[in-house]
């Protein structure tokens, strides 16, 4: 299939630049896939459609706050790092502004001069390797005092509270940007989910910048997919394979926790306890394994999640359910509406 075949129309007012307010007053579109109905309903109707046994997987991965504004010395230039990836200890893979102005030896400093970073080593795609020096017992205790949410680039305003960028169940640190489709989810709706008999389960992705890289290949399948560090516990196995023995639905929120479970029973045949890196990347043709339900948002034109979805969901009957949200003016992208494809 071509990148082209998964382009529709967006009017750029229907980008959401907020979350809801509450979380779960968010929209909901409900896509069925045996009878190819689709209804309109609100995000805090989700218990309406799961079933008791039914077992939600959510991805616990925290967004780190890992925009940061410094001064490059002596000569005071501001500038801007990004942390991508913990290389090891206190060295992270960043992405620079200026970049260009950026060689290793460079000295910046962040705030009241309490974390430093020195600039180890440019990488072949301009990435910089930084070193982190600060007087405080961990990095993120700096980060959360100088770093803010690195938001993707279609949100223009900035958040009052970054809070509204994190989970209610976010508690592992490491992501790039939020796994947006659990963004929905109050402590109150997760209650009422419990209350019905159904199971919540937990796995970490961390969601990498490579999320937004847009698909430059014609062909969707010439597409080098980037990778992502993931971990399933025993416990989180467990409930899955019991789920999966008794017949019971395993629900994704999200195409991080989506892909993270399609990836372990591509490569295992079942889900264990495991940990590692994928780029597993899931398009129309590529089998699902594990999941019989997805919560998603709405998101880019010709990019690998609509992919995803479309694989999941049917190609046809995805880009047709698209162009019901925009006649029916859903909000899009990371704090926009969701779907329940079941």
């Amino acid at each position: 299939m071509l990148k082209k075949d998964f382009w529709y129309d967006l009017p750029k007012e229907l980008i959401a630049q907020e979350p809801a307010s509450p979380r779960d007053a968010a929209r909901l579109m409900v896509l069925h896939r045996d009878s190819d109905a689709i209804e309109h309903r609100i995000f805090h109707d989700l218990p309406d459609y799961l079933m008791p046994g039914d077992l939600l997987v959510v991805n616990n991965s925290k967004v780190l706050p890992a925009r940061i504004v410094g001064v490059k010395q002596p000569t005071g230039a501001v500038c801007e790092l990004l942390l991508l990836r913990q290389v090891k200890g206190d060295q992270w893979e960043c992405l620079a502004k200026p970049g260009k102005r950026m060689h290793p030896g460079n000295l910046i400093t962040f705030g009241d001069g309490t974390l430093t970073a020195v600039v180890d080593d440019t990488l072949e795609d301009g990435n910089k390797l930084v070193t982190f020096h600060y007087d405080t017992e961990t990095l993120y205790e700096k980060l959360d005092a100088f770093g803010k949410m690195p938001l993707p680039p279609y949100i223009t305003k900035q958040l009052e509270d970054q809070s509204q960028y994190q989970t209610v169940y976010a508690k592992e640190l490491g992501s790039a940007a939020a796994p947006t489709a659990g963004l929905h989810f109050t402590p109150e709706l997760m209650d009422a989910i419990r209350a019905k008999g159904v199971g919540i389960a937990e796995v970490t992705l961390h969601v990498g910048l490579g999320t937004f890289r847009p698909v430059q290949e014609d062909e969707i399948t010439d597409h080098k997919m980037h990778s992502e560090w993931y971990s399933i516990s025993e416990e989180t196995a467990g409930q899955i394979r019991k789920a999966k023995a008794a017949g019971r639905r395993v629900i994704a929120v999200g195409t991080t926790s989506c892909r993270t479970l399609e990836a372990v029973a591509a490569q295992y045949g079942e889900i264990k306890a495991c940990s590692g890196n994928t780029s597993i990347f899931l398009y129309p043709g590529v089998p699902f394994r594990c999941i019989d339900g997805l919560i998603t948002n709405f998101h880019l034109p010709e990019s690998t999640l609509i992919m995803l979805v479309s694989a999941f969901y049917g190609y046809e009957k995805t880009m047709r359910a698209y162009q019901t949200a925009v006649e029916e003016k859903y909000r899009f992208f990371s704090f926009g509406d969701a779907t329940l494809i079941l």
